[in-house]
């Protein structure tokens, strides 16, 4: 029924000025017939639909997503670009303006990175119509070091499209791992206060860091700076005993004063080591006061 209905809606645009306005005041038959235009992509008689009911901002949508449609990039980008003057709400106005900027960004980073390919020195993953996230962990791992000002820097894009801090920090945290750029990993933890004294700071918990870094294969003289970090005792001894970081489970056990489980703990490394030595120093230390 409904189909023959849109069938009607072909003949001229009279009809289709009367059905709409008498379609108006019934929600229901109006939903149907606005669903079954979707649904058949019927994209000419959707748009004049909602014009004629002055909804503005579904019209501005929906031709924005025909997008979708462009496969060629910077026909897509410039589509993009004529679809910022459409009556968006403010939010969805918010996303496209980003969508656009993403894109044209991408266009630009692509076309400079490409000839670095071509000349065989790095084989690197093409980010056209990636997400936001996927395109800055591609500028942590390759454009790390530039400048804020440049486009391809990761500081930009984090500025550009706000980015949080957190998820900045996890995508060049994960990204400098990948490479193995140790330095790069510190220094995104040092934190320096008014008197010049340095510490290290995250904006997530170090258990996380330390799952991002041995997810990354970092070695334990890595991962034993961040596990020592972790505030929480019983999780410190945890993640050092499974990185095998043996220094900071004895540590944690003398700052317990845990003579027992430090006993355990003994039979547990490797005979004649200096682990073993120094467990047995804490051991006979007659300053420490054992609570058991």
């Amino acid at each position: 029924m409904l189909g023959q209905a849109v069938l009607v809606l072909d003949q001229t645009d009279m009809v289709l000025e009367v059905l709409f306005r008498e379609l108006e005041p019934r929600q229901t038959a109006l939903r149907h017939l606005i669903h079954y235009l979707t649904e058949t992509r019927d994209q000419t008689l959707l748009l004049e639909l909602l014009r004629a009911l002055g909804r503005t901002e579904d019209v501005a949508l929906l031709q924005y997503k025909e997008h979708l449609s462009i496969a060629e990039d910077n026909k897509r980008r410039d589509f993009l670009k004529s679809c910022l003057s459409l009556p968006f709400s403010p939010e969805d106005s918010t996303h496209v303006q980003d969508h656009y900027t993403l894109l044209e960004r991408q266009v630009l980073i692509q076309a400079t990175d490409q000839p670095t390919e071509r000349g065989g020195k790095v084989e690197r993953a093409l980010i056209l119509n990636t997400p936001l996230i996927t395109t800055l962990d591609y500028c942590c791992l390759y454009h790390y070091t530039e400048p804020e000002g440049t486009f391809s820097s990761p500081l930009n894009i984090r500025q550009t499209f706000k980015i949080s801090e957190k998820q900045y920090f996890v995508t060049a945290l994960a990204a400098r791992a990948k490479l193995k750029a140790w330095p790069d990993v510190d220094a995104l933890f040092t934190s320096r206060n008014w008197l010049g004294f340095t510490r290290k700071k995250s904006p997530l918990g170090f258990q996380r860091v330390v799952d991002i870094l041995q997810k990354n294969s970092a070695p334990t003289q890595v991962l034993q700076v961040y596990v020592a970090l972790v505030d929480d005792a019983e999780l410190r001894i945890a993640l050092a005993q499974r990185h095998k970081c043996h220094d900071i489970v004895i540590n944690t056990y003398r700052d317990l004063k845990d003579r027992q489980q430090l006993l355990g703990y003994r039979a547990k490394v490797e005979r004649g080591s200096g682990e073993e030595r120094k467990i047995d120093e804490l051991l006979n230390n007659l300053q420490i006061r054992w609570k058991n």
